[in-house]
C-alpha cells in the first residue's frame, strides 16, 4: 500500500501527521502538488511537483494511485476516479470514502455546484478545527492498523 496526497489544498497540520504516521508505520507517502513543497527527511516521504494547471496534479493521483493504496482529497471527482481502481480515500476531515458512498457524496457535490453555477451562495465549507484534526488523525491511525494485521 502507498499513500498518495493531493497536497495543494491539505492542511498542513494534516500532512504533519501523515508524515508522523509514514515514518511509524514505514509506508511510502508521497505529496502531489503544482507547487514546491518541504518535506521531512525519511526514506518514506516524497514531495512530487507538477506543472501548474487544472487538475494536473489529480491527474498524476489518478495516474498513480493502485488497488489497496490510500489517497488523501477533499476532490469528490478524484475521490470517485481512484475508488473506481479500488483505492481508498480518506478527506483532510476524517472522512473514509470507498464504493459505499461515493456516489452520494458525487451526487452532493454536483448539486451544490448547479446550485452555485445558478447564483446560488452557498458559503463555503467551515474551517478546520482541532476536531477535524482528531478525527483524521483517528481514521487514519485505525485505516493502517487495519491494514498491518
Amino acid at each position: 500500500m502507498k499513500i498518495w496526497v493531493d497536497a495543494d489544498a491539505c492542511p498542513a497540520v494534516v500532512k504533519d501527521i501523515l508524515y508522523r504516521a509514514a515514518d511509524r508505520v514505514q509506508v511510502s507517502l508521497t505529496l502531489i502538488a503544482n507547487r514546491m513543497l518541504r518535506v521531512p527527511p525519511s526514506p518514506w516521504i516524497r514531495a512530487l511537483q507538477v506543472p501548474a494547471g487544472f487538475d494536473v496534479a489529480d491527474r498524476r493521483i489518478a495516474e498513480e494511485a493502485a488497488a489497496g493504496d490510500l489517497v488523501i482529497t477533499a476532490d469528490v471527482p478524484l475521490a470517485a476516479l481512484v475508488i473506481a481502481k479500488g483505492a481508498w480515500v480518506l478527506d483532510p476531515r476524517g472522512d473514509l470514502l470507498d464504493a459505499n458512498n461515493i456516489e452520494e457524496r458525487l451526487t452532493l457535490r454536483n448539486f451544490m455546484d448547479g446550485l452555485r453555477s445558478g447564483g446560488v451562495d452557498t458559503g463555503g465549507p467551515a474551517a478546520f478545527s482541532s476536531a477535524d484534526r482528531q478525527a483524521f488523525a483517528n481514521r487514519l491511525d485505525g485505516f493502517l492498523a487495519r491494514q498491518a494485521g
